[in-house]
């Protein structure tokens, strides 16, 4: 009977007829976490791109004082720069603070801390001050993206429940449109 055992060992030791399946399977779990993994980064690298773009396009209204001469309100602006955003990215997850600043020096790029209601919306109060012709203006786009977390403790979420905050700044002197 020992014998007989041998020899069922030996065969399915040296058996190859389903290599290739039991090696995809050891391949398969690691690739796939690896696919999602740069599908996530290269779509909030997208988004970023995109939060960017949109926040040039509202930067200019206050640098071309479209937005002053229009008597434009924090409102009113946040709808023209989501206007810009693709439609994936919803104008609830938009947040933005205008400001003027003495110098460029003394200007805030930095990302805020956001705080939370007891629903865990942003309750932030930002600022808009649009500023006058030839002033400094800060203007702080900022967008909470959700993300999900990955395979192998996969995580780039900056903020808690699984989000980060995407930021786009831009500081500039206003031209003199009056």
């Amino acid at each position: 009977m020992l014998s007989r055992l041998g020899q069922i060992g030996f065969r399915l030791w040296h058996a190859r007829r389903g290599v290739t399946a039991v090696e995809f399977g050891f391949v398969c779990v690691p690739l796939i976490g690896i696919m999602i993994a740069t599908m996530q980064v290269a779509t909030t690298y997208f988004s970023q791109q995109a939060l960017e773009t949109a926040a040039e396009k509202g930067a200019r209204l206050l640098l071309t004082g479209q937005a002053q001469h229009a008597g434009m309100s924090a409102g009113a602006f946040k709808s023209a720069v989501c206007s810009a955003l693709p439609t994936y990215m919803t104008c609830d997850n938009l947040l933005i603070d205008v400001d003027v600043a003495d110098d460029f020096s003394a200007a805030t790029t930095t990302a805020p801390t956001i705080t939370y209601d007891a629903e865990g919306n942003p309750n932030n109060v930002f600022r808009y001050n649009t500023g006058s012709p030839n002033e400094i203006i800060v203007v702080r786009t900022m967008y909470v993206w959700s993300v999900q977390k990955g395979f192998f403790a996969f995580d780039i979420s900056t903020m808690t429940g699984n989000r980060r905050l995407l930021m786009s700044t831009a500081v500039f002197r206003a031209e003199n449109y009056s």
